[in-house]
């Protein structure tokens, strides 16, 4: 299902009634004929965040973290993985 799309004004116009809607579905706005915001639920934003995952750089890691991975040895079952990495 297409979530429901509204320009700017059309959601200004009718706001409490696009807003009840977004409590159960994302509603997103047009600016321009370009979709601009999404409106969902608190719950479904929490729920999102909540998804949310940290990217670092191995460069960033601790030294030890760095070298307690190069000492560890790959468990027999996952051997056949860790050759396609030589």
């Amino acid at each position: 299902m297409q979530p429901t799309r509204v320009t700017a004004s059309e959601f200004q116009s009718a706001f409490g009634a696009l807003s009840d809607k977004a409590r159960h579905e994302p509603v997103v706005i047009t600016k321009h004929g370009r979709d601009s915001l999404v409106i969902m639920s608190a719950e479904e934003w929490e729920r999102l965040k909540r998804r949310d995952r940290h990217v670092g750089l191995t460069r960033e890691l601790p030294e030890e973290w760095v070298e307690a991975v190069r000492n560890a040895k790959v468990p027999d079952e996952f051997a056949g993985l860790d050759a396609e990495l030589k």
